[in-house]
């Protein structure tokens, strides 16, 4: 009976230590959480024509209701503390000839909290057969977090009203309002050959704001684009972007979960378009290197590229410069070339390497692992990140092994397929 029990422990503590090692890898929930809310083939969506037009100024506290669509008209500001709510199920469509924007201003809040069954849409103004990325402008917050610039504040490039065009602070706590259950399609308008609107641009927020499942498809620049502040996110889909998914820059805080980040070779620029592009700032001589460096940590994440036979079209997964914090863990990376690129002084030794960690991934099917810009460092880099305890596993699977249904042309569920063993890491 001793035996018995003693063989029984050993079997119950062999299979918690097993469980303990196998940390959910990529997207988790317990359902498809994408299911619902999300759009993969917006291009096929009729949304009713606008019954009413926003333009101008919002200077008092606005709502939007969903039983009117609404045609964004040229760059729309919220000013002076108010607050725009808007109703689930809302849609507001961005005007293509005045490159429709909103623009929520220092102090002021957007409350878009929509539904599962009933999200905000944010499209294009245009018929089906004509829409395309860069259609309208696209959601800029501006809040008063803190950033690492000169003088703690600064403006974006996007020809903005300049008294209104400032965001910064020392408040990280700083709150700017909702994002939750929201759809952005078809933005992000090239102003010029240096000057690219974002789906969602967000500078110096801060961490009272909310934002959760938000889909951006069809950007034709940067999806997600953070420009300092303090921030969680969760639950974000990256579809289809022209530029990058994931964009984090002048001392960003940024904890991010839960979210995907889909590639296809016809919606990328081959110049350089990234899932993940960080640096923690654009010249070093506008930084107050006194203050923070940009540092993501992101968890459960999935970045995969549905082009077929590494044609070649889409590039690294995440790039990541010097002076710069970036943890990636418990995710699961598919189909780059390669999967990581580092500036070429990062490899200049271990302290350097130190402040990038990837941890508990799959990388599957990349042509190539973690590499340097300088040919020469990727020997050390290789070494440093060969240690076991990374637990970076590389395999050779197809998406539709690696995850539960990989279908965007149905409902697509990207959880890892837990009937595969390799994958789960057995």
């Amino acid at each position: 009976m001793k035996a018995k029990i003693h063989i029984a422990i050993i079997t119950l503590l062999s299979t918690l230590f097993l469980q303990a090692q196998q940390q959910p890898k990529g997207i988790i929930g317990n359902s498809n959480w994408m299911g619902n809310w999300t759009n993969f083939k917006p291009a096929n969506t009729e949304y009713n024509e606008a019954t009413n037009i926003i333009a101008g100024t919002i200077d008092k506290d606005t709502k939007l209701s969903k039983r009117n669509t609404y045609q964004l008209v040229g760059v729309v500001y919220v000013t002076k503390n108010a607050v725009l709510t808007i109703e689930p199920g809302t849609v507001i469509r961005g005007d293509d000839k005045t490159c429709g924007t909103l623009v929520i201003t220092n102090g002021a809040k957007i409350v878009a909290e929509g539904l599962e069954t009933d999200p905000i849409v944010f499209t294009s103004n245009k018929e089906i057969a004509d829409r395309k990325p860069g259609d309208w402008g696209g959601i800029i917050i501006l809040g008063k977090a803190p950033i690492n610039t000169i003088g703690g504040v600064h403006t974006l490039p996007f020809d903005l009203e300049p008294m209104l065009n400032h965001y910064g602070g020392q408040d990280a706590e700083d709150n700017s309002g909702i994002l939750k259950y929201v759809r952005i399609e078809y933005s992000g308008r090239k102003l010029s050959a240096a000057k690219e609107l974002n789906g969602l641009s967000l500078a110096g927020v801060g961490r009272k704001t909310v934002l959760s499942n938000i889909q951006i498809s069809f950007s034709n620049d940067d999806s997600f684009e953070c420009y300092g502040g303090d921030l969680n996110m969760n639950n974000l889909v990256s579809y289809r972007t022209t530029d990058d998914d994931f964009d984090f820059t002048q001392g960003a805080q940024i904890n991010i979960s839960n979210s995907i980040a889909i590639r296809h070779p016809f919606s990328s620029d081959i110049s350089g378009s990234r899932c993940f592009e960080v640096d923690s700032y654009d010249k070093i001589g506008n930084t107050d290197m006194s203050k923070k460096l940009t540092k993501i940590t992101a968890s459960n994440i999935t970045l995969v590229n549905l082009e077929e036979n590494n044609q070649g079209l889409v590039r690294e997964s995440v790039y990541v410069r010097e002076n710069t914090l970036f943890n990636l863990s418990n995710s699961i990376v598919s189909g780059f070339s390669p999967f990581a690129l580092l500036e070429g002084n990062i490899g200049n030794g271990d302290v350097n390497l130190a402040k990038i960690t990837f941890k508990n991934l799959i990388v599957n099917n990349c042509n190539g692992g973690i590499v340097s810009e300088a040919g020469g460092a990727n020997p050390s880099i290789q070494k440093f990140y060969s240690n076991p305890d990374f637990e970076i596993n590389y395999t050779k699977l197809k998406n539709s092994e690696l995850f539960t249904t990989p279908n965007i042309k149905g409902n697509p569920d990207f959880r890892m397929n837990q009937n595969n063993t390799i994958a789960i890491g057995n």
